[in-house]
């Protein structure tokens, strides 16, 4: 096995130069301050099916603790209680509904700004780049 210690090496590594960046690409990302239009408007969606999912999320448990009589002396589907139900069946369901409802939202802001997801040959034609921001 040789030895990696030594710091001493002679051998520098050269770059290729690196790429163009855009003018967009050299801001800070802010998620609080998105740089473009496309990003504010992603992130409000983001922010959005955040904040229902967290409520999805803990809501019920949340609910035990305000309505302990309700939420585990209600019964649903056979004898189930109802926190139990929410949690098993609801979360879940709620979790797969919001990513439904924020890929229909993601091809909306696509189409509104003209972002396309073709083959690549098709891809080199496009004026815009993914994020949003001119190619």
């Amino acid at each position: 096995m040789s030895d990696n210690t030594n710091q001493n090496s002679t051998d520098v590594a050269e770059t290729d130069g690196g790429v163009k960046t855009e003018a967009y690409l050299d801001k800070e990302i802010n998620l609080f301050k998105p740089a473009t239009p496309f990003m504010r408007d992603n992130l409000r969606a983001m922010w959005g099916l955040f904040a229902l999912w967290a409520i999805i999320v803990f809501g019920p448990t949340t609910a035990i603790l305000f309505a302990p009589e309700f939420m585990t002396g209600t019964e649903v589907l056979g004898g189930f209680p109802l926190h139990f139900f929410i949690t098993a069946v609801v979360t879940p369901l709620g979790a797969l509904v919001l990513s439904a409802v924020y890929a229909f939202q993601r091809d909306r802001l696509d189409t509104k700004y003209g972002i396309s997801h073709e083959d690549e040959e098709d891809a080199e034609t496009g004026a815009v780049a993914a994020d949003g921001g001119e190619q």
